[in-house]
């Protein structure tokens, strides 16, 4: 059972995918945003691609819990999302994935311009290692 983690931003969308047993995420591309049609095309074509079960896409929550602007963008795609699949599409509070995914870049001694290009993707990889994690419990 393979499933895709998604990091939606303004800017980028970073993916990640299980392993086929459903027990590690692994980072997969980052995609440039344009027109959230073809962004949703992009993801449709890597769902067949690696023949995704399901979809967990991070949620920004506040820190009180509540959601802001960012989680009403984040949720208006997942609707949309949603229209064009017939697998299910979950959310998962990703509060400091963005911060952590620096860190860890950080802590591996990335350029600059690498942890630009990689820090969406790698929050996807924490966002759905975090989901893997709490499917196991």
């Amino acid at each position: 059972m393979r499933i895709m983690g998604i990091d939606y931003g303004e800017k980028r969308i970073g993916v990640a995918i299980s392993d086929p047993l459903g027990i590690t995420a692994q980072g997969l591309s980052t995609i440039d945003r344009t027109n959230i049609q073809a962004d949703i095309q992009k993801i449709l074509n890597i769902l067949r691609e690696k023949e995704v079960n399901e979809i967990v896409v991070g949620l920004p929550k506040h820190m009180n819990n509540t959601l802001g602007e960012k989680a009403q963008g984040v949720m208006a795609f997942v609707d949309l999302l949603k229209k064009h699949v017939t697998i299910p599409v979950n959310t998962i509070d990703e509060r400091l994935s963005t911060v952590r995914a620096h860190k860890a870049m950080l802590e591996g001694d990335l350029s600059r311009k690498k942890r630009k290009n990689r820090v969406d993707m790698i929050a996807a990889q924490l966002i759905l290692q975090g989901y893997l994690d709490g499917i196991k419990k």
